[in-house]
């Protein structure tokens, strides 16, 4: 049997005299690629003179960008969502053909498709503590 939650996110902001709001956008609406179905979602945004423009992202996330004409001494976003929380088998996809195993080497072609994801940016004492405290053991990738 399947759960149904509702989800609110109320956020305002109130200031001292009318001001010029930048162009916002609000990263509040779930993937579309979310396994998690989602039956109803809805977003107000206060002032109600605003543009609003839905985008995605490189990754396909939705982006709400709005755009403010007039000054305000408010903003204000309201956001619901009803999600169906199904149980989901978190096993249920496949490994590719040569990577069933760790430690395993990426084809030059996927490497650099996936060079975003694999550079490393940090490095942080705790970070480089715990890299070098992974167990590179051949085994199965799944297992690792």
């Amino acid at each position: 049997m399947a759960l149904k939650v509702s989800i609110s996110h109320k956020t305002t902001y109130k200031y001292d005299r009318r001001i010029n709001l930048s162009p916002h956008i609000f990263r509040l609406r779930p993937a579309p690629h979310s396994r998690t179905p989602i039956e109803a979602y809805s977003i107000k945004i206060k002032p109600d003179n605003h543009f609003f423009n839905w985008q995605q992202d490189p990754f396909g996330n939705y982006l709400a960008r709005i755009v403010f004409p007039e000054k305000t001494d408010f903003l204000s976003v309201d956001i619901e969502i009803i999600a169906d929380l199904k149980t989901i088998n978190p096993f249920d996809f496949f490994v590719e053909k040569g990577v069933e195993n760790y430690p395993f080497v990426y084809s030059e072609e996927l490497k650099k498709e996936l060079l975003p994801y694999l550079e490393i940016t940090e490095k942080g004492p705790l970070l480089k503590d715990w890299v070098k405290k992974i167990d590179l053991t051949p085994k199965e990738a799944l297992t690792f």
